[in-house]
């Protein structure tokens, strides 16, 4: 029987796009996760599914928003997930979601972090162009 919960219903609603579980060489001196390398794993997320709806190379041009909502382990398995927010000619703005499961791994997973970034479409000598142009 499965329960389902506000988060299962977000989660059902975006893509999967990144699944990944932090090292100890990933966090500070009590354990947490450092804010930079979830950053970081966060724009590789978001890239991925720019990347696929553009057909191509995309940047990242803003980190619209980014928020902590509770810390991060070693050892959480750590959930991105992805969604449109819109698109322009050449940018597209996702919403990302960032998830962890806390060991044991049979409990329903909790929302960490929420993320707003914007990419643009690039072509192989880094300038902008369009979305419709493969």
């Amino acid at each position: 029987m499965q329960i389902f919960t506000e988060s299962t219903k977000e989660i059902n609603e975006q893509e999967l796009v990144l699944k990944i579980m932090p090292m100890p060489s990933d966090s500070n001196i009590n354990g947490h996760v450092f804010g930079g390398w979830i950053m970081s794993q966060i724009d590789i997320a978001g890239s991925i599914l720019a990347a696929k709806i553009a057909c191509g190379k995309v940047a990242t041009v803003a980190v619209n928003s980014i928020q902590f909502k509770a810390p991060i382990l070693v050892g959480d398995l750590i959930s991105l997930y992805a969604s449109i927010v819109k698109t322009g000619n050449t940018s597209i703005t996702l919403s990302l979601d960032v998830y962890a499961q806390k060991r044991p791994f049979n409990q329903e997973p909790i929302k960490v972090v929420e993320a707003k970034l914007t990419y643009v479409a690039i072509d192989e000598q880094g300038n902008s162009r369009s979305l419709k142009s493969i």
